[in-house]
């Protein structure tokens, strides 16, 4: 475009046109003119339409952040409100366990107070019952100073008597009142002893049983302590902090799931199980293992594995009653009686465990009445069902024996098993020769030297001591100590000792084993005399 414009300027000035130069210079020049302010204006419309556009966007920007800021404080909202309700159901459940806390304690003073409560009254009968023994005494001390001067009365009348009608002198007279009398004496004391023993012991019957409750009461912690513990070991002692938990919710967990006591104390990397249920202790110790082996202890937890291991230990009881059964050759028991033998696995005596020597009994059993012809099938089954009472003597009242028995009839055993169960410890009389073999076959299984907790040795000493004590005494032949040393059967020379002295013998034998010898149990003293007159025929 410059180069036509210089183009035509150049032509111009050739033709030396002035008008042509002025148009020439002049027009171009105009058109430069508008096109600059026609650029300058578009352009500043243009930069408007991009200030525009650029408010929009910065407004749209604004729009979104001021959307995001409100999700923002709606989350920050929600998060607060969840953290609130999560520390109030935190508050609410310590403020329960609190109160159930402060129930329990409310429950054991109670408890507490009851029992205080029936020792107090029972003291009061003891009380009672010495002061009316006491005045019974008195009025038999009267009676016999009474019947005394009686005696000294008559005794002088008969003096006076005699020596008027008889001639004789005090002397003479009073060697033979003495010789009448003597023989006469010692019956009567004989008499009056044993219608005093008969009043003691219906006494001491109800009195005992007071005393012994009372000494049981006394006794049973430390001697619980003894047998129904178990011990789980640790791997450090800082395991007994995450077993406690905090604010011992753990323990406490534990303790009511399984109703087994804890003692966690200073024993190095040992926590103690106490509970007079041995299946429970056996689910609290294999629970106690698993959580710890774990790792993870917390009261969920707990109760979970607690669940699953009541589970096991049922299946475990179940197989153990099968497997006696099986051993035994002994079948078509109830399923119920299956699971309380089962249950005598965990059950002690004396050390001695108890499905074992039921087992024992039942073999024993059954070899003695091959031998003499009774039913063997009975003997094996009553053998191992003798001491089923066992498994359930802690949560049913009664001794063992009642209690297997009751078992036994009302799982639809035959009148010949619940016999021998309920004879076995002479507490009926037994009456078929399968019970007496049961009895024989459970002295045999439990008194055996090394079946229960006594030393061969200290065994054999015991017995023989017994027998020395009983032969210490004048007048005793000989003596025999039977029943594993529960009874001494003592033979007294008839011509040394009458019958009303055997009454004094065999208490005075009862009081030097008393002092002198110790023994589980009771021992019974049996005094026997007998008279053996012999001729010969020439």
């Amino acid at each position: 475009m410059y180069s036509n414009l210089m183009l035509s300027v150049h032509l111009l000035a050739a033709a030396w046109d002035p008008l042509a130069i002025v148009l020439v210079i002049v027009l171009p020049l105009v058109g430069i003119a508008a096109g600059f302010f026609g650029g300058y204006f578009y352009n500043k419309k243009a930069t408007q339409s991009k200030i525009g556009n650029a408010r929009s966007e910065a407004d749209k920007i604004k729009e979104s952040a001021m959307s995001e800021a409100k999700t923002l404080r709606k989350e920050a909202i929600l998060e607060a409100k969840e953290e609130v309700h999560k520390l109030r159901s935190d508050v609410e459940r310590e403020r329960r366990e609190s109160k159930s806390e402060i129930q329990r304690n409310e429950q054991r003073l109670v408890q507490k107070e009851e029992s205080l409560d029936k020792k107090e009254e029972t003291l009061e009968r003891k009380l009672e019952g010495i002061e009316q023994t006491r005045k019974n005494l008195q009025q038999k001390e009267a009676d016999i100073a009474k019947k005394s001067e009686e005696v000294a009365e008559a005794h002088n009348r008969m003096l006076a008597e005699l020596e008027k009608v008889a001639a004789l002198t005090k002397d003479e007279a009073k060697a033979q009142l003495i010789s009448a009398y003597e023989s006469e004496a010692q019956k009567d004391a004989a008499i009056l002893i044993r219608d005093i023993e008969n009043t003691a012991k219906e006494e001491a019957e109800k009195r005992a049983k007071n005393i012994i409750s009372i000494a049981i009461q006394r006794c049973a912690a430390d001697h619980a302590a003894e047998i129904t513990v178990s011990v789980v070991a640790l791997p450090n002692d800082d395991m007994k902090g995450r077993i406690i938990g905090r604010e011992g919710r753990n323990i406490r967990a534990l303790e009511n799931a399984t109703g087994i006591d804890l003692i966690i104390d200073d024993t190095p990397e040992a926590v103690i199980l106490s509970g007079f249920d041995p299946v429970r202790r056996e689910v609290a110790r294999i629970t106690l293992e698993k959580l710890i082996a774990d790792g993870r202890i917390h009261p969920a937890r707990i109760e979970e594995v607690v669940e699953k291991t009541r589970k096991e230990v049922e299946i475990q009881i179940k197989e153990s009653g099968e497997h006696a059964m099986f051993d035994t050759g002994v079948y078509n028991l109830h399923p119920e009686l299956v699971k309380l033998l089962g249950r005598l696995k965990f059950r002690t005596s004396y050390g001695q465990n108890v499905l074992k020597h039921s087992m024992e009994v039942a073999h024993l059993a059954g070899l003695m009445a091959v031998e003499l012809g009774a039913d063997v099938a009975l003997c094996k089954r009553a053998g191992l069902l003798h001491d089923i009472g066992k498994a359930v003597d802690h949560e049913v009242e009664g001794t063992h024996i009642t209690i297997g028995a009751d078992l036994a009839r009302k799982y639809k055993e035959n009148k010949e098993i619940v016999h021998c169960i309920a004879a076995h410890h002479n507490d009926i009389e037994p009456t078929t020769i399968e019970a007496v073999l049961i009895q024989a076959a459970d002295a045999i299984s439990g008194a055996r030297p090394g079946a229960r907790r006594e030393s061969l040795e200290n065994y054999v000493k015991r017995l023989e001591k017994l027998e020395g004590i009983a032969n210490s005494f004048p007048g005793v032949e000989k003596s025999f100590a039977i029943q594993a040393g529960r009874e001494v059967r003592i033979m007294v020379k008839p011509e040394q000792v009458d019958d009303a002295a055997t009454i004094f013998l065999a208490k005075e034998i009862a009081k030097k084993i008393e002092g002198e010898l110790e023994y589980p149990g009771q021992i019974k003293v049996n005094v026997i005399r007998e008279l053996r007159s012999t001729e010969y025929a020439k």
